[in-house]
């Protein structure tokens, strides 16, 4: 992991302009490794101490309720069941950089996203913004992309992909039977979406590590 850490690490270098705030996204199917890249990445740039800070899109995940009652609930993870405008809208807050931006962040194990769980301040001047749909060629999402400064893609093998989503469910309680039907019925139709209807990005991670 270190080459690609190093890699990012010199493209921000070269596009981080004084004291600008720069925009980084991390984008990737499900499983794909974006949380340990941003976290990794995070710690590698020097961590808060240092002025970086990780926005991860899964806050955003409209709630349980919600979703069912749009009969969405099987189908969690999907484009449809993000709130879109609300993610747009912290990330054009972030982006004035005019004050500190509470934002949310996704609890995997209650399933449910925890507001104001977080908090970008004046002194995170590298935010690193990790989520499936970052570079999502269907509408609305890109009218993110005016916001981002440089893009980031992990490019993950389906076979990985497969894997570690049906070691997830695993995790998660779910018997063998259950974890392979949880992955196939959704978690892979969205991978196929976002590795075949992702624009390109401006470095590509190999995501099989």
């Amino acid at each position: 992991m270190t080459a690609p850490l190093d890699q990012i690490s010199t493209a921000i270098a070269a596009r981080k302009t004084g004291s600008v705030r720069l925009m980084v996204a991390i984008s990737g199917a499900p499983a794909s490794g974006k949380s340990t890249l941003s976290d990794r990445l995070h710690r590698h740039l020097g961590g808060d101490e240092a002025g970086v800070v990780v926005v991860p899109m899964d806050g955003f995940h409209l709630d349980n309720a919600l979703l069912r009652d749009r009969d969405l609930l099987p189908r969690k993870g999907a484009p449809q069941t993000f709130d879109f405008r609300g993610f747009h809208h912290m990330l054009s807050h972030i982006r004035a950089d005019d004050g500190p931006v509470c934002i949310p962040v996704f609890d995997r194990t209650l399933d449910l996203s925890r507001g104001s769980a977080r908090i970008v301040s004046p002194d995170h001047r590298i935010i690193l913004i990790e989520g499936n749909y970052l570079l999502l060629q269907q509408a609305p999402w890109p009218d993110l992309a005016p916001l981002f400064d440089l893009t980031v893609f992990l490019d993950t093998p389906l076979e990985t992909l497969e894997a570690r989503l049906i070691h997830r469910w695993l995790d998660h309680g779910h018997d063998a039977t259950s974890a392979r039907a949880r992955a196939l019925s959704n978690d892979i139709p969205n991978a196929r979406l976002v590795q075949g209807n992702s624009r390109p990005a401006d470095i590509i991670v190999n995501g099989n590590g």
